[in-house]
Formats: C-alpha cells, structure tokens, sequence
C-alpha cells in the first residue's frame, strides 16, 4: 500500500516542477535556462531530468522522515504537515548540494521556490486522500483466522497494527472446542465449512492458528480455499509479515530450517563492505567539525585531561569480541560498580553526553569500527560480553544475532525503544532475527534513511 503511495507522490513531485515552470513562464516569461515553454513538448525536454532528480531527492527526504511507515499515521494532522515541512527543507539541501557537483540540475531559486511550493500542497492533498482512502477500506486485506485460543490470541493482539496496514481481522474460527482466548466477538463457531466461510465473509487469506494441529486441521477444506485463489499462512509467517519481527516463542527450529532467508555470500559480503568504506570515509569527512567541536565540548566540562573517546569491549560477528569507540557522554567513574544497562534519566551521564546522546553524535566515532571492519552501519547492536552471556543463557537463539556485523545503527532501533530488561532484550532480539534472515542492501539503505527520523525526532535515544 505505501509503495503504492510512494509512486503516486513521485509522480506528483515531478508535476510540482513543471507546474512550478508553468507558473513562472505564464507570469515572468521564460524560465531562466531553458527557451520558450509553450507547450509539454518543449518543457519536458530540458525539465525531465532535472525534475526526476527533485522528485527523487524529495521521496527519500519524506521517506527519512518515516511517513511511508505505518507508523505515520499516529501522528496526527500536525504531525504530518511538521514532517513533510522538515523533508522538503532536507530535500532543498541536498538538492543543492548535488547541484554543485552536477550543474546542469540547476533550475533557478525561483523556479525552485515555486517547485517547493507546489509539491509541499501536492504531498499534503495526496495524504488527506490517502487518510480517507484508508478509511474506506477500499483495499483492505481480509484474514480469517483458523483457531480461537493463545495463538490466534497473539493476532488479535496486533489488530491496531493490522489496521494501519490495511488488514481487517474478521474472525477467529473455534476448532473441536479449543478454550477460547480471543474476545467473543471475533469467534466463529465451526458449523461451516471453510469454503462457505471464506465466500460469507469475502476472505483473502486464512492464517492457520489453532493451538493443537494434531487432529484439528480440515486439510481439504484448506487445500479447497487454498486452490480458489486464498492465501493460508502459518501463524509465525503471518506474524513475521505483518511485525517485522520473528516471534521466538511460537518457533521451532524446523522453522528457521525450512524458511527462506539468512542468505549469505561472498558477493554480498563485497558489496556491503565496499558501501561500509565508501560511506565512513563520506561521514568522516563531512562529520569531522561536528566530531572536532564535540571533542572541545567534552573538554570543556570535563577538563583537559578528560578522556574524549570511550573504549569499551563488545562481541562482533561470529562472537568475535572487539573495542567500540564512542565519545564519552558519562562521568569517568560510571562503572566504578560494574557494568550497568542504562536507564532513563541516568545521572551518570554529563550535560554534553546527554545532549550528543540525543542527537547520536556520541555514536560518530563508530564510523572508524566501521572502517576497520568490525562493524557495519546497519546491524544488531552490539552487547558487553557481560550482558551476552546473561542474555543467551536466557534467550533461545540470542547468539544467532551475531551471524552478521553489528552496526551503528539497525531494524532493531527503529521498531523498539532503547530497553534495560530481559523483556526488551527479547523483543529487539526478535528484530535482529529478522534483520538476519532478510538483511539485503535495499533493507540496509532504508534503514539508513529511516535513521534521520529517529536522529530528528529523538526516538529511542538514551
């Protein structure tokens, strides 16, 4: 559904810019750089280009901003309009910043004012019609599902997330009696066959929950359903789709075994190492005032003997341990009673670590792990062997998060707050695992993109 979105407003970003061009020859005359644009044909020719670039610059801006996520709809109308405000200004720079290396995008500060003016209206009215368009329900996705005790519970559980998603639950179908867990209005007793269910309630895929399949699987009615057209999906896919996450506690390991995913190579090992170098020797560059500044800050409160960079050791790829770097944001004696999980409003930290803690620039010297190897820019977070050990003994499969790097930043952060328990520990294990079996470039550089907002708006920062 937002990839939907996304093309119908890469398409509408392209217009502003043609728009733009039309207001201004209409009003002004010529558009400074380009002849006559009297008609489609002479102003597509020298603006398309330029104007798929705006279009494309602009998209990953909205996209930083998290408002191709689910998510973006919590926000609320105001929050919306402050994010798509926020993108075009980020999208304005980077614009120009490319416009100096390639000068032939140059369109003219007025020109690009208007562009701006058009698409922020465009992006709005697209997202006022894309608010009631899920409201309607017009493309929902209908599931049915084939149980009514724990684990359909854990479905029913998600339902406000299934929403914005654009999945309706429409129930949940009672097998040989089970004890129900889910709420009386969702259950169906089974007096029906499949068939007649899924034609009754216009299903699009049944998810197959019921707490014992031993003897209460109706395989023919599910081939049935299965051969006219409608998905059936086992309850942990179904969770993974739907959470971004592998729920753990319904696993076994037959699961991982037989499930796609976890795919390693050498040629994709190249390709993330080279993105690794390219990408820290770009951040290190463009990083290196915020890091000098950061560095005399730290100084400042803490005296010139300070130590600025904070070592410390971590477990890396395959269980590997390695020394992180990181700017120092706490008192030199933090740990003067051993390691510790942070925790909100710790007053251990320092006024400059609670404001580089914030805004992530306490994580920029991780850049330099990064290009030695040892981490990557997107990947689980690495852990203190003191809380790895705890943690696997605790945890089933915590120890398969470190079949890839660790990283600066991962899917992980994104989807949960930072946590200090047992219980957070498993959710963002949950995360990782996820990350591990679908980690791909294209994951990697949404990830990376999705990152500004956290790094903007705050979230998960400790």
């Amino acid at each position: 559904m937002f990839l939907y979105l996304a093309l119908v407003e890469f398409l509408l970003l392209v217009a502003s810019v043609f728009s733009a061009a039309y207001t201004r020859n209409y009003f002004m005359g010529d558009v400074e750089g380009w002849p006559e644009l009297s008609d489609l044909e002479r102003i597509t020719g020298p603006l398309l280009p330029n104007a798929a670039v705006y279009a494309l610059l602009m998209l990953l801006a909205i996209t930083a901003m998290g408002l191709y996520s689910g998510g973006y709809l919590r926000l609320g109308k105001r929050g919306v309009i402050a994010r798509i405000v926020v993108a075009h200004l980020s999208g304005i720079l980077l614009f120009t910043f490319l416009v100096y290396a390639f000068p032939g995008l140059f369109l003219g500060r007025g020109l690009l004012f208007l562009a701006v003016m058009y698409s922020m209206a465009f992006i709005i009215l697209s997202r006022k019609a894309f608010g009631n368009f899920v409201e309607s329900r017009a493309l929902e996705r209908r599931v049915l599902v084939y149980g009514a005790g724990a684990r359909a519970k854990l479905i029913e559980d998600m339902e406000s997330q299934l929403n914005r998603h654009g999945t309706r639950l429409c129930g949940c179908v009672r097998v040989n009696k089970e004890p129900v867990e889910v709420s009386s209005t969702h259950v169906i007793d089974n007096f029906e066959p499949l068939p007649d269910l899924v034609d009754r309630f216009d299903i699009d895929e049944i998810v197959v929950a019921a707490d014992d399949r031993r003897n209460s699987l109706l395989v023919d009615e599910l081939l049935e359903c299965r051969l006219n057209g409608v998905t059936v999906s086992d309850l942990a896919n179904f969770i993974e789709r739907e959470s971004g996450k592998l729920r753990l506690d319904i696993m076994s390991p037959s699961t991982l075994i037989f499930s796609e995913g976890f795919a390693q190579g050498m040629f994709r090992d190249v390709v993330e190492r080279v993105f690794d170098v390219a990408g820290s020797l770009l951040l290190l560059a463009v990083a290196s005032p915020v890091m000098l500044l950061t560095a005399v800050a730290i100084k400042i409160e803490d005296g010139l003997r300070a130590p600025v960079i904070y070592r410390q050791t971590r477990i890396g790829k395959d269980g590997k341990p390695f020394s992180v770097l990181k700017f120092r944001s706490m008192r030199e004696d933090a740990e003067k009673l051993g390691a510790q999980w942070a925790r909100d409003d710790d007053d251990r930290v320092t006024r400059v670590g609670s404001v580089i803690r914030k805004l992530r620039i306490d994580e920029l010297p991780q850049t330099i792990n990064v290009l030695r190897g040892d981490m990557s820019f997107v990947g689980p977070r690495p852990e203190r062997p003191e809380f790895v050990r705890e943690l696997a003994r605790k945890l089933p499969y915590y120890s398969e998060r470190h079949r890839v790097k660790p990283g600066i930043t991962g899917w992980a952060q994104l989807n949960y707050p930072y946590g200090a328990s047992d219980r957070d520990a498993l959710e963002k294990l949950q995360y990782d695992m996820y990350y591990a079996k679908h980690h791909t470039l294209i994951l990697d550089l949404f990830i990376l993109i999705q990152t500004v907002e956290v790094v903007l708006f705050g979230k998960g920062a400790r």
